[in-house]
């Protein structure tokens, strides 16, 4: 009896561990950000390392892209996204307010979509 209710317990804990999903310590993300300057570029690496996980934020400016290296344990693209958003520039997913694009400076308001 104490043998099948030991195997049995083993069994669970086993299936319990296979079914959680596992984090990728160092994910490599490229996303879509509006800008047009230097001081955008400035502005939206600082809002990417805001987010606790993020090792790497290189934004282009001819381009538009953010290339990102994340600890998806300690932070999520997501939040890196609406960090972004919330210093005024539109990703790919998620747009910023108006009041927060209403506070670029003058040459960083970019044409929105």
């Amino acid at each position: 009896m104490k043998s099948t209710l030991l195997g049995m317990m083993l069994l669970l804990i086993t299936f319990s561990t296979q079914a959680q999903e596992k984090k990728n310590k160092n994910a490599k993300y490229t996303i879509e950000v509006n800008g047009n300057c230097d001081l955008c570029k400035k502005r939206i690496e600082k809002a990417a390392f805001s987010i606790s996980g993020v090792k790497l934020a290189v934004w282009n400016v001819e381009s538009h892209q953010l290339s990102l290296i994340l600890n998806e344990e300690k932070g999520t693209i997501l939040e890196v996204k609406k960090a972004i958003a919330k210093a005024g520039h539109d990703t790919d997913e998620v747009k910023a307010t108006e009041l927060d694009y209403e506070k670029l400076h003058s040459c960083c308001q970019y044409e929105r979509k």
